[in-house]
């Protein structure tokens, strides 16, 4: 066990990290609306839900003192989806969200269109290439047990990178090191860029492959908050001997109805009219689900 210990103060309610998730995605949309690139809006919007659970609820971090050693290491594996994430570390204190609008994807910008370490304290590691997500977890979780510390590396991967054969030899070297301390949370939304996911890569049966590589898996609502919490607080201790990865069922473009299952929201970017219309719709859905 480590020696350093981090306040994690009181953690929100469900209904609470549901508004948290909302104000996620409207500041998505906003900053879709005026950046002057595209932004990987659908993927943003699939793991707005996940973002919020981990950042706000799950993980064991303090944004005023990022370099605990103590502190639960988190990995984005998707790393297109760094706008959401950098969001979501506004949102949880580690910066400020004025920061992303005014300087997102900009040259020299801390908040490229991939986290980069160098230039963002809070990022834990430079990540874009797909698959190299869960290699990096895997060594930092393996370097934990070494020195003998006890926080969790949580690692999130969109489904269409698990298509990639260093997804699978990381997944093989977790269990055969007994990395209990390690959590790979999938975004499955089952889509790729052009393309819906098994009409080009076949995964199915996805979570048996895991299985079969030793890992305990867990499938989940991945817009449901209650049960990413109820999934949260029922993951194995971090002295387990068995990684665990985490299923999430989720719709990309969530939230947003003409995005939702629309391979055209991959990535883009909104004028003012389709901004105003995306608003309308996050609003009517959140009172649809709040009925």
């Amino acid at each position: 066990m480590g020696t350093h210990t981090l306040e994690t103060g009181q953690r929100p309610g469900v209904a609470e990290l549901e508004e948290l998730a909302f104000e996620l995605r409207s500041k998505l949309l906003h900053l879709c609306g005026t950046y002057e690139g595209a932004v990987h809006i659908g993927g943003d919007l699939s793991a707005a839900d996940i973002f919020t659970a981990l950042f706000h609820y799950g993980l064991r971090v303090d944004p005023d003192d990022i370099a605990n050693p103590a502190r639960d290491r988190f990995v984005l594996s998707k790393g297109h989806a760094a706008v959401c994430m950098y969001i979501a570390m506004s949102m949880r204190g580690f910066f400020s969200y004025e920061g992303i609008v005014q300087t997102y994807g900009q040259l020299d910008s801390a908040y490229g269109m991939h986290p980069c370490k160098v230039q963002l304290p809070g990022v834990e590691c430079s990540t874009g290439s797909l698959g190299h997500g869960l290699p990096l977890a895997v060594g930092m979780a393996l370097s934990a047990r070494h020195r003998k510390e006890d926080h969790r590396v949580v690692c999130l991967l969109g489904d269409g990178e698990t298509g990639e054969g260093s997804v699978w030899e990381a997944a093989m070297a977790a269990r055969s090191n007994g990395l209990g301390n390690l959590v790979a949370f999938i975004d499955r939304n089952r889509q790729l860029m052009t393309s819906f996911a098994e009409e080009r890569v076949v995964f199915e049966p996805y979570p048996d492959k895991w299985r079969a590589f030793g890992w305990n898996v867990v499938e989940t609502d991945g817009h449901d908050m209650a049960q990413l919490v109820a999934t949260i607080d029922a993951l194995p201790a971090a002295d387990s001997d068995r990684p665990t990865v985490v299923i999430a069922e989720t719709v990309k473009g969530k939230g947003v109805d003409f995005m939702e299952h629309n391979l055209a929201w991959h990535a883009g970017s909104l004028g003012a009219a389709d901004l105003e219309r995306a608003l309308a719709s996050l609003e009517s859905n959140r009172r649809k689900e709040t009925v």
